[in-house]
């Protein structure tokens, strides 16, 4: 099964308002952190994706970071996963690489909260306070603004419209079906991706605590970003 870049990218938010949570979202993704995340066939859902469209993975961090206070081991964890899976797909050699490579980065199922049909109109039974703290955007604003020096060099070139950079997952997969992009250099930048990250990640077991850096933490914007747009991101800090 393959999924259009359309429906993976999802909208492009413009504008801050377009880019928080729905009464619905805030409402699905409360229970969803609790633990759901690691529900063995959710988690084979999510693998499926690549994570979620670029509107409701960044919703996913706002609403984690908002009640979590910036606590982002969840996500965090998932997307340390899904890097090592790109890693591997780009350390295929032999003939026909290119291909291979195609085959292994295209997404065989849905965005999970769009399957679901969850969306920026969506209704929920969220209280009023649970709704106000799920939107608030302090706490990932403010995660991606002290991380940003580092992530920024990661920008997909499509999603910021610049052709000098690399592309994000989903516009390299669509430039390698039309032969218009190459693999040289993207694999250096996902290998950068995945070792931050897993920095970031062991930093979260007790006898590592505080040992992650600005740049491990920003690896999970990068890689959030790289697997599905960077679009929300931009919009967010210009």
């Amino acid at each position: 099964m393959d999924i259009s870049p359309r429906a993976i990218l999802g909208s492009s938010p413009s504008r801050l308002e377009d880019l928080r949570p729905s009464p619905g979202e805030v409402h699905f993704l409360w229970f969803f952190i609790q633990g759901s995340i690691m529900v063995p066939d959710t988690r084979a859902r999510l693998c499926r994706a690549w994570g979620m469209c670029q509107r409701h993975i960044f919703t996913f961090l706002s609403v984690d970071a908002a009640f979590r206070h910036g606590y982002l081991q969840g996500p965090t964890l998932l997307y340390e996963d899904l890097t090592e899976r790109a890693l591997a797909a780009f350390n295929l050699h032999g003939p026909l690489q290119e291909i291979r490579v195609v085959y292994r980065l295209r997404n065989t199922g849905p965005c999970l909260m769009c399957e679901l049909g969850y969306s920026s109109t969506s209704r929920g039974m969220a209280s009023r306070e649970m709704f106000e703290q799920g939107r608030d955007l302090t706490e990932i604003r403010a995660f991606a603004e002290t991380t940003s020096f580092y992530w920024r060099k990661s920008v997909c070139g499509r999603c910021a419209q610049d052709e000098t950079r690399p592309r994000c997952r989903v516009h390299l997969h669509e430039e390698l079906i039309l032969g218009t992009a190459k693999l040289r250099e993207h694999p250096t930048l996902v290998q950068y991706i995945t070792e931050h990250i897993g920095q970031y990640t062991r930093s979260f077991h007790w006898e590592c605590r505080s040992t992650d850096t600005m740049e491990d933490r920003a690896a999970l914007i990068g890689a959030v970003s790289w697997c599905s747009g960077w679009q929300p991101w931009l919009s967010l800090i210009g």
